[in-house]
């Protein structure tokens, strides 16, 4: 047998307790790998970026929960005409400010797995001779699903009556009624088609806008970037509200409101590219001197090639969440700009116009739930902003 003297076994004990350490040690740099989905470390070393990003988005619980928000708010927005009870444009004069129908399940004949909601009992206050509603327990109007109603085009391409949800007979308020006696719930739906597309374009625009002036500016350096940066520095000091109000009321009054929407999403994109051109910029700073950039360059990739098939994908993950971050502003300024008059106009339903509605104290002391658009605007802009946070740890899954 041979003979271990103690230099060896103190050789060998340093040895195991070093490879501990590093064991140990690289499972705390390696946060992710606590996640259920792995089997074990060897899954870190082969998942491309995109899976290590997944799996670092699944630990983020309130970002799910706010994609799973937008996912209903984005379809309910993309199939709106068929989930509003009625047409947006519809009134009825015999139910202004009309509060909203409760739901029930329990009437007059006991329980019942139908909903239904009671019809209105109207009064009229001999004090302030304003118009008061009560529901009335002796009429009941049920709910049914697939029903058919006021007739429209879905998209505008496919005539239909088919509802989601409506009544038979009477009225169906979910979220009351406005001065015109218009349902809210309807009109709130259809103005998120409105208010929501707008800040995906809106992004769109700017993310070409961000991506060309940004990029190309980071890349060649010298004096076009001393220029764009000047640039970006002039637009960002001017306050962002009066700007957009000067903007919008150069656009013509005459306009249809189609060529309107259009012109508020340009110009929300005009002053909106700056940010991520900076973001992008910045990384093209880091980057035209990496190897990759410098290979491609040797053999014969055009500036162009380099900038938009090497460089952009390699931090595409960090455009993402930035992106995500700039969709609220977008949304906010169509509702800014909406709410003040200067932005989209009725017959346009959007979020901000509808919000014209609880302008006045008045409105809002008799009908709160005309503020209820403006809810949804927290909610979205919330979601995005969650989202968006999520999306950024998740862009550097190594972070902890």
């Amino acid at each position: 047998m041979p003979h271990t003297n103690d230099y060896e076994k103190d050789f060998l004990n340093g040895s195991s307790e070093a490879e501990e350490s590093q064991t140990s040690d690289a499972h705390i740099l390696d946060p992710i790998t606590d996640d259920e989905d792995f089997e074990g470390d060897e899954d870190i070393y082969v998942a491309s970026q995109w899976q290590l990003m997944r799996w670092k988005f699944r630990k983020h619980r309130l970002a799910n929960v706010s994609l799973v928000v937008l996912i209903v708010i984005y379809f309910l927005a993309i199939f709106c005409e068929f989930f509003a009870p009625y047409d947006p444009n519809h009134y009825d004069i015999r139910f202004t400010y009309a509060p909203p129908q409760k739901i029930r399940f329990v009437g007059k004949n006991g329980f019942s797995l139908r909903p239904f909601v009671n019809g209105y009992k109207r009064e009229i206050d001999p004090e302030t001779l304003r118009r008061k509603y009560a529901p009335d327990p002796d009429i009941e109007h049920p709910i049914y699903f697939f029903v058919k109603g006021n007739p429209y085009k879905l998209w505008g391409l496919w005539p239909t009556d088919l509802h989601f949800i409506g009544t038979k007979e009477g009225t169906l308020f979910l979220w009351g009624t406005d001065r015109m006696g218009r349902d809210t719930f309807s009109r709130v739906l259809y103005g998120s088609r409105i208010s929501l597309s707008i800040g995906l374009i809106g992004v769109l625009i700017s993310f070409l806008l961000g991506i060309l002036i940004g990029g190309f500016s980071g890349y060649y350096g010298g004096a076009f970037d001393v220029i764009v940066q000047r640039l970006i520095e002039f637009i960002r000091s001017i306050p962002t509200i009066p700007l957009w109000m000067a903007l919008s009321a150069a656009l013509p009054p005459h306009w249809p409101p189609l060529r309107v929407y259009f012109g508020i999403t340009i110009i929300l994109s005009l002053i909106g590219w700056t940010g991520l051109a900076r973001v992008v910029r910045s990384k093209f700073l880091s980057l035209r001197e990496e190897d990759f950039v410098t290979a491609a360059r040797i053999c014969g990739a055009s500036e162009f090639r380099i900038v938009f098939r090497h460089m952009v994908p390699s931090f595409l993950s960090h455009i993402i969440a930035s992106l995500t971050l700039s969709i609220p502003g977008m949304i906010l300024g169509e509702t800014s700009l909406s709410f003040l008059g200067l932005g989209l106009r009725p017959p346009v339903v959007s979020w901000g116009v509808l919000l014209q509605e609880a302008q006045n104290v008045r409105s809002v002391a008799l009908a709160p739930w005309l503020l209820l658009p403006g809810v949804m605007v927290i909610i979205t802009v919330l979601s995005f902003n969650f989202l968006g946070d999520g999306l950024r740890d998740a862009a550097d899954p190594y972070s902890r």
